[in-house]
């Protein structure tokens, strides 16, 4: 009889992950490319086309609130009490008035919100906030 002078050695088995790899990859870039398209309805709509208008001064009021709580209508400082009164006799004076609330950025959000559902129920059908462009007077 002969002998072997190796031995036998069992044969591992391996799992070629490189293919499941490559289909998992596969699949998620599917996705990525799909999911935008299912998540927005297909329903034909057009949408508003944006335009940057000027706002004629007369047809606008601005309301400046700073930081320590003062009010002020265009270039007047006034009381929160008679806020709500002004701008009532502004808007029935014309009805197409645009109220701008010009807010400090310190300011408590609370507080715009108060402001803005003061300017509501004087009357006002037309609201805004003013904010600053990106990048306009950034050092």
């Amino acid at each position: 009889m002969k002998r072997r002078m190796f031995e036998e050695t069992q044969a591992k088995a391996k799992i070629n992950v490189t293919p499941i790899i490559d289909v998992a990859l596969v699949l998620v870039i599917i996705l990525l490319i799909t999911a935008p398209m299912i998540a927005v309805s297909d329903m034909p709509i057009e949408l508003p086309h944006a335009k940057t208008r000027s706002v004629n001064s007369d047809a606008r009021i601005n309301i400046t609130l700073g930081i320590d709580g003062s009010v002020a209508v265009d270039e007047t400082t006034v009381g929160r009490s008679a806020l709500g009164q002004i701008v009532a006799e502004r808007v029935a004076e014309k009805t197409d008035l645009m109220v701008v609330v010009r807010a400090d950025a310190g300011v408590a959000y609370d507080d715009v919100e108060d402001l803005m559902k003061m300017m509501r129920s004087a009357g006002a059908k037309r609201l805004a906030i003013a904010t600053r462009q990106h990048g306009a007077g950034e050092q």
